[in-house]
């Protein structure tokens, strides 16, 4: 599995905190059989023009240092789109995804569907493809609104472990998978025990080992290699699937 959504350079956003804490999070995924992960700090579309900080740099060297071999390592940014993508940082590919076109975006909750559909449209006319990370969370996505962002050519991340909530943001999550809306899944760890496992074990076991392989295995790869993704089949989930979802995060509930 790749997970292409982390918070886990230590130490330089909200996310990990040191390197020991980052190092414990990818042992564990290591041990879950997740081969992949991008670290994606946030940073503002504002100092996007200056580039990476120097500070992820350094944190990402340390921490190369000692992370298990098992899982390898790649680099990008969560790209708060608060203005306009700058003309100049489009062309830096220490932005993007393991520097590929894709350049992961996010915007702040209360956003309106217009401005996500223009500010989606101004990053892919500068030559990149976005990937809206979690696009649950914004209150005004639906899947006509989801349809109308993904016009632009942005792909979808939705949070895999959101899949497991039954609030609102949970179900607009499931929604985007049932309607075959969702790109890939992603687990935006921030040093937690987040991790993309559980839903795709989940979902296999529920007739979705093509869903679970292209939304975890096969369109991450194509990402990272800068390749185009494939469409994900609509997956209906179901009652027992969302209970088998909450029983593999909470095997006590």
């Amino acid at each position: 599995m790749i997970d292409l959504h982390s918070h886990l350079l230590p130490g330089v956003d909200d996310g990990s905190r040191s390197v020991e804490q980052s190092v414990r999070v990818l042992e564990a995924m290591a041990a879950q059989g997740i081969t992949d992960v991008c670290l994606t700090p946030h940073l503002t579309a504002g100092r996007a023009e200056a580039g990476v900080p120097r500070a992820h740099d350094q944190a990402f060297r340390e921490l190369s240092a000692v992370a298990p071999p098992q899982v390898r390592l790649h680099r990008g940014v969560e790209l708060m789109l608060d203005r306009p993508m700058p003309t100049a940082a489009a062309t830096n590919r220490s932005l993007t995804l393991g520097g590929s076109r894709y350049l992961l975006v996010e915007f702040t909750r209360l956003v309106a569907e217009n401005a996500a559909f223009n500010a989606l449209s101004r990053v892919a006319s500068l030559g990149l493809i976005p990937v809206l990370a979690h696009p649950e969370r914004y209150a005004c996505c639906s899947p006509t609104t989801a349809t109308r962002w993904k016009a632009t050519g942005a792909l979808l991340q939705v949070d895999a472990n959101t899949l497991f909530l039954q609030r609102a943001r949970g179900q607009r999550a499931r929604q985007l998978v049932a309607a075959g809306l969702a790109d890939l899944l992603a687990a935006d760890n921030h040093g937690d025990d987040r991790t993309v496992s559980a839903p795709f074990l989940a979902i296999c076991e529920h007739d979705g080992v093509a869903q679970a392989d292209l939304l975890l295995r096969r369109n991450p790869a194509s990402i990272l290699a800068d390749e185009l993704t494939e469409a994900v089949a609509p997956l209906e989930i179901s009652t027992s699937l969302f209970s088998r979802l909450r029983q593999l995060l909470d095997p006590e509930e």
